[in-house]
């Protein structure tokens, strides 16, 4: 900004000054200063992942379709071969209260919703229920298993 007084000149003379006053280890503080906010910028680990969790529901909530997750698909299949439990569709709630579903190995589980064939028996729902605490080692109360329309 110019000013008609001269003030502009003035401030640019002074910061000159001041820069050239600068020894050595001033000149080391401000660059480790410098190397410290660029450090602070970077993305972490964490927050990348926070990220793409962020983009997956914003997705999921945006009416697009997600695909069976790996693990998800381990789980049908596997229950869908026990005797008695029939066909069955499996949704895994990962993370904290989030609405998006995520399964992967390196994930933990914090809830399973299973719609089977055979949940209108009670021993077949006991065991889909075990099968499921024992794998995920969650308790039972997190798990829901109903009967497939």
């Amino acid at each position: 900004m110019m000013c008609s007084d001269g003030t502009s000149e003035l401030r640019k003379k002074t910061v000159r000054s001041w820069l050239r006053g600068m020894t050595k280890r001033h000149w080391a503080v401000v660059l480790l200063l410098g190397l410290l906010l660029a450090v602070m910028a970077l993305p972490t680990a964490e927050q990348g992942n926070r990220d793409r969790k962020a983009g997956n529901e914003a997705g999921e909530m945006s009416g697009e379709t997600s695909e069976k997750t790996e693990l998800e698909a381990r789980l049908e299949t596997v229950l869908e071969s026990v005797e008695g439990i029939g066909r069955v569709e499996v949704m895994l709630m990962t993370g904290q209260d989030t609405q998006s579903f995520y399964g992967s190995e390196g994930t933990e589980v914090t809830g399973v919703l299973i719609a089977a064939e055979g949940a209108d028996n009670s021993v077949t729902k006991r065991n889909i229920q075990e099968a499921v605490m024992a794998l995920f080692q969650i308790e039972a109360h997190k798990i829901k298993i109903m009967k497939m329309k």
